[in-house]
């Protein structure tokens, strides 16, 4: 396991359950598309589990198919999907305040996500990060995505940061392996979908339960 950095520069964040509960607009959304082509709608619980795995695990929830069938469905559901993703989804609790904290120490923050780019820059600016970030990198910013190290690593060379001295927060082994192949400090949360997954199996450097829980393990001053 590696130490924690004496001097962190940067704290970079996955998306999708690490630092927004998307997972109601999500699930809206393939409720509409269920109704559109006339199927059942899947189960909250079973699609929620599997958000970080992307679009075609949840439409997997409703439509026992093969990947190729899944994939012709993909477009409508996004399109589905990105006219109502900011009707529910919010950060979660907790992830405001160690934000702002973040930002009081001088401490830089982004995110890595798998998510499309078109949809990650929409959602960041309508939350209001979009001028907060040091940098954001969506799943087609690169030919290759989380569990490979490269968007991690482009996000710390967009926000001027060094890996040994940043973290890196996610709630997928896939985020937590991009992390530690890149240099950073991982650490795992189990706040978030965690793909029916153990976090304390996924070899992160530390397994928090609540986002200012990182506050405390920086040492920073949260706001009341």
């Amino acid at each position: 396991m590696k130490s924690l950095p004496e001097s962190p520069q940067g704290v970079l964040f996955d998306l999708d359950g690490t630092l927004i509960d998307s997972a109601p607009d999500l699930y809206a959304a393939l409720n509409a598309y269920c109704d559109e082509v006339g199927a059942p709608h899947a189960q909250y619980e079973a699609m929620r589990e599997v958000v970080s795995r992307g679009s075609r695990a949840i439409l997997r929830c409703a439509f026992d198919e093969s990947d190729d069938a899944l994939i012709e469905r993909m477009p409508r559901y996004l399109e589905l999907y990105h006219s109502m993703m900011y009707r529910h989804t919010r950060p979660f609790d907790g992830i405001d305040a160690l934000l702002e904290a973040l930002e009081s120490a001088g401490i830089a923050w982004g995110i890595v996500t798998n998510k499309p780019g078109y949809l990650t820059d929409d959602l960041v600016e309508q939350i209001g990060w979009s001028a907060r970030v040091c940098a954001s990198v969506s799943g087609d910013t690169l030919p290759v995505r989380k569990p490979d190290p490269a968007p991690v690593l482009l996000a710390c060379e967009r926000g001027g940061l060094t890996p040994s001295r940043c973290l890196f927060v996610g709630d997928d082994r896939r985020d937590i392996q991009a992390g530690r192949d890149a240099g950073l400090f991982t650490v795992a949360v189990k706040w978030g979908y965690l793909d029916g997954g153990d976090p304390d199996a996924w070899g992160a450097d530390i397994v928090l339960d609540h986002p200012l829980d990182i506050a405390q393990l920086l040492k920073l001053k949260v706001a009341a």
